[in-house]
């Protein structure tokens, strides 16, 4: 199983036809991934060219060769005719607000959002605008979501990994590739980046709800930043709701207070949003926290054994 997507995800790119989008949609089709249309009303009922190689290991279907992908209008039109259940945003920032309330108001299930610089006004009230509508939101400012052998909506390599049994939500890009490269030789189910930014749709929390429920998930590997009080919060549900494995990493020990870190857009205050802080919360409920992204690997791979 996985989590989120699956080998029925049907995905269309809002954004397909610009630089970002076409770059990745190619890549998401060299995958394995259904592609199965593009956004954008000045240039629909085009199509747009992809010289396809097959790569890692959800490609077993592909053929290598030249796809066709069709544009649709708008996201409602590519769900009606191409039966798309899956929007990856791949617009400029200042309209990603724009992108993402059309795929919310077409009741499109889920809707990934790429896009970095995202106004955390057009956040907030897109956000809002998701809870209790059938549209789930990853990000904004995230890699995506990866279901290894099966689809991949976002930036995630393919290549990385296959599947396993190990499950994987992040703040950090970077990070999710480098703990799935570390852990290559176990595979994931899914493994989510959801954004460090300060409004993001899914969190931690919904990740682990939707691990814990996956009964091909063994493991969970919960990766944390510096600001805000995400992990602490997630700290909390673990004592009361997760009963499966989890291991956590959280970057930014070596940050001085008072900065704001990267695109995170955290800033540490007194002892709330330290790295230390957050280690501490997990390991009170029994979380194994890694000081590096090495020895959170180690500590996962010892973990699954021991369970197994």
């Amino acid at each position: 199983m996985s989590v989120f997507l699956d080998g029925n995800s049907r995905v269309v790119v809002q954004g397909m036809t610009g630089a970002e989008g076409r770059k990745h949609t190619r890549l998401m089709l060299c995958g394995g991934t259904r592609i199965v249309g593009g956004t954008n009303p000045r240039k629909a009922g085009q199509t747009v060219s992809f010289d396809v190689t097959p790569m890692g290991p959800g490609a077993t279907d592909v053929s290598e060769g030249t796809v066709e992908v069709p544009v649709f209008g708008t996201v409602k039109e590519a769900m009606e005719t191409a039966g798309a259940n899956v929007s990856v945003v791949f617009v400029p920032p200042k309209f990603v607000k724009g992108a993402v309330m059309e795929a919310i108001e077409a009741e499109i299930p889920l809707c990934v959002v790429i896009t970095e610089g995202t106004p955390v006004q057009d956040a907030t009230e897109f956000v809002q605008a998701s809870l209790g509508s059938k549209t789930r939101i990853i990000g904004p400012n995230c890699p995506g979501i990866i279901s290894p052998g099966l689809s991949n909506a976002g930036i995630t390599p393919s290549t990385i990994t296959g599947p396993g049994r190990v499950g994987l939500v992040s703040k950090s890009g970077t990070l999710t590739y480098q703990l799935m490269y570390e852990l290559r030789d176990l595979g994931f189910t899914t493994g989510m980046g959801i954004g460090g930014d300060p409004v993001v749709g899914t969190t931690h929390i919904d990740a682990l709800e939707a691990f814990e429920n996956d009964p091909d998930t063994d493991l969970i590997v919960m990766i944390g930043e510096i600001g805000g009080d995400a992990e602490e919060r997630a700290a909390a549900y673990i004592a009361e709701h997760v009963t499966k494995p989890v291991v956590a990493y959280v970057a930014g020990f070596t940050a001085p207070p008072g900065k704001t870190m990267g695109h995170a857009g955290a800033i540490v205050s007194g002892s709330s949003g330290t790295a230390a802080a957050k280690k501490e919360a997990l390991e009170a409920v029994g979380v194994k926290v890694g000081k590096t992204p090495s020895e959170t690997a180690r500590l996962a791979r010892e973990l699954l054994q021991s369970a197994s």
